[in-house]
């Protein structure tokens, strides 16, 4: 079997220990490397973890479970893919971070793979995926750290919840069964569905704004039914380079409690030219928490009705 090792490496200003935090901490991915849709933690044992990740590789939606070893003394991760998504037999690797001064690191990004069958064609699929990947993840890595104070007073995060007398698994089917928005939503116009993995789903719509101009938006949804739904919006409005976010559907002694949240953060270069001259990056918050809000509550509001209807 033909095993590929490589290795790509980028310099960040920013102390070792800071890059190492970031790369430990697997539920900020999403908000950190753009192929990252979502990540889960299943297991969690001292320097052990099992994570379930889901991505996009070459615009392919995968999802993939691997185990990590932490080593925050030599600030080192080693990850081992447990179950692979076909093309892929066999992942795994190792982020190694070096200082090279007080405010300065070398990220070093190893990995090591097989195909399926040790299929020629099938490993040049994977050694394109692993080399756009890791261009991505470290440029994204470098940029992150780099701006992290700058970017703490434009990421924001805020939810809106109700109160339902119903249950979970019809809230859930209201949110998952996005294919019927267009019918059941009046701000969304259209929608585009695909589902090719269960629990998978790309989800393309056009949603109207108050002041009558329509939007298409793209995300990536990862559902657990009949619990929680979240998701990652890949085709942005000017005003955010990141939206993340979940759906999540809770028993409470006030009936279920349906919940929207969202994650975001601002594109402050394009904060005048939308909001116009003299716009603040506190203008921009508040415009875009609103804009999203209204959809969520919106569509929380016929959440409700539709699962107390069907009681």
């Amino acid at each position: 079997m033909t095993t590929r090792e490589v290795e790509h490496e980028i310099t960040i200003a920013a102390p070792a220990p800071a890059v190492y935090r970031l790369l430990a901490e697997v539920t900020n991915w999403p908000r950190i490397f753009p192929p990252t849709i979502h990540v889960d933690r299943v297991e969690h044992d001292g320097s052990q973890e099992r994570i379930r990740i889901w991505a996009t590789a070459n615009g392919e939606a995968k999802n993939w479970t691997s185990r990590r070893e932490l080593d925050p003394e030599a600030l080192r991760i080693t990850f081992r893919q447990e179950v692979t998504a076909p093309p892929v037999a066999a992942m795994g690797g190792t982020w190694i971070i070096e200082p090279l001064g007080e405010n300065e690191s070398r990220v070093r990004l190893l990995h090591d793979y097989r195909a399926v069958d040790d299929d020629p064609h099938d490993l040049l699929w994977i050694d394109e995926a692993v080399d756009k990947n890791s261009r991505s993840e470290l440029a994204a890595l470098k940029k992150n750290v780099e701006f992290a104070h700058a970017a703490e007073e434009v990421t924001f995060s805020f939810e809106d919840t109700v109160y339902v007398d119903g249950s979970a698994k019809d809230l859930f089917a209201f949110i998952n069964e996005a294919n019927l928005w267009s019918e059941r939503l009046p701000h969304v116009a259209t929608v585009r569905l695909e589902e090719d993995t269960v629990g998978l789903q790309t989800l393309e719509m056009d949603t109207r704004a108050k002041d009558g101009s329509v939007h298409t938006t793209k995300s990536y949804r990862v559902t657990f039914p009949h619990q929680r739904i979240a998701y990652k919006q890949v085709t942005l409005p000017a005003l955010m380079t990141l939206h993340t976010g979940h759906w999540t559907f809770e028993d409470t002694d006030q009936g279920v409690a349906a919940t929207s949240q969202h994650t975001v953060t601002l594109n402050t270069d394009n904060i005048e030219s939308i909001l116009g001259c003299g716009a603040t990056v506190a203008d921009a918050r508040e415009y875009v928490h609103t804009a999203l809000s209204t959809n969520s509550r919106a569509t929380l509001t016929h959440a409700k009705a539709f699962a107390e209807n069907r009681r």
